[in-house]
């Protein structure tokens, strides 16, 4: 199957080629002033915005974690890929607009990758990285490595799933779906930085109906859909609301909508023995097993808990 041809944008990066010299002790000083700066009235944690703070310093600096911790910073010349200027100002719109640490960079870090991401996709969370390390398991030992593997990854946002995918199953191709154009370019980009773009087909559509042809013949089915109900998403924290796209987020009126649809039509390109693995919200794993259970077309049906204990993945395989 031959990859549409999408644009690709790519993001503005923080990392020119030219860097400017600044002194690190005048980078420590701008550090504790700007730690100095949080509101004592703001509902964030000192702890988590230093430590948000501490990743920003990273992206635009040739900086490294050890260095924030030993603090040999303020005997070097640092290497800065803005100004202190835009660095400041980068900071006042984490505090005073709430914007994600993610989108003011243009990356965040998932597993073993360093990925591009914008205010059109969502921002992959810790947690999701369990579903590469499920995969994995379900698929062990009889269809793991194999060349005819496919898998779909449904919604795939930036493409994180998908490269956890390919990286964990080094023959397979990957089927990435997305009802964004934006979000499939991201995915893209990001998929050719760690060069598995070979091995990826992007579709564009709504969960499995751009898959058509190829029924019956993937190995698994990965999704990470849209499950905040409708009324929950006022309620999340600003940096979610005001900046993520809402798209990723809205699962209806009780959250399974995109589930449901999901549960539904998968059996139908699945393989039999294949596998599907779902994420969810805290609360709706008896709703979703109830659904596997009644679309009739399942087995081994399974719940998972994520590493906090919340009960966060659902598993199933074709019959």
């Amino acid at each position: 199957m031959v990859p549409p041809q999408l644009p690709v944008q790519p993001q503005p990066s923080l990392k020119p080629s030219n860097a400017n010299g600044v002194s690190g002790e005048i980078l420590w000083q701008w550090r504790q002033q700007a730690i100095a700066s949080i509101p004592e009235t703001d509902p964030r944690s000192l702890a988590d915005l230093s430590q948000e703070l501490d990743w920003l310093l990273l992206e635009v600096s040739d900086l490294t974690p050890l260095d924030l911790r030993l603090k040999p910073v303020v005997t070097q010349t640092v290497q800065l890929w803005v100004t202190l200027e835009q660095l400041e100002q980068l900071w006042q719109r984490r505090l005073q607009e709430q914007v994600p640490v993610q989108h003011l960079t243009g990356t965040a870090h998932w597993r073993q990758f360093h990925l591009r991401v914008s205010k059109d996709v969502l921002i992959p969370r810790p947690e999701t990285e369990l579903l590469i390390d499920l995969a994995v398991a379900a698929t062990q030992p009889s269809s793991a490595c194999k060349s005819m593997d496919q898998w779909a990854d449904l919604g795939t946002g930036s493409g994180a799933i998908s490269l956890g995918l390919a990286t964990a199953f080094p023959q397979a191709i990957i089927h990435a779906v997305d009802c964004s154009e934006l979000a499939l370019a991201i995915a893209a980009e990001n998929a050719q930085a760690y060069q598995v773009q070979d091995r990826m087909c992007w579709h564009l559509g709504q969960w499995c109906e751009p898959l058509v042809g190829l029924e019956g013949q993937l190995t698994g089915i990965v999704s990470n859909p849209p499950y905040i109900p409708t009324e929950t998403l006022p309620t999340l924290q600003p940096e979610v609301v005001d900046h993520e796209p809402h798209l990723a987020l809205d699962g209806g009126g009780d959250g399974l909508d995109a589930i449901r649809e999901i549960v539904a039509i998968a059996p139908q390109y699945l393989q039999s023995g294949g596998v599907l693995l779902l994420e969810m919200m805290c609360g709706q794993d008896r709703a979703v097993e109830a659904l596997l259970a009644a679309q009739g077309q399942y087995t081994q049906i399974q719940i998972h808990a994520d590493l906090a204990g919340i009960l966060r993945f659902a598993q199933a395989y074709r019959i």
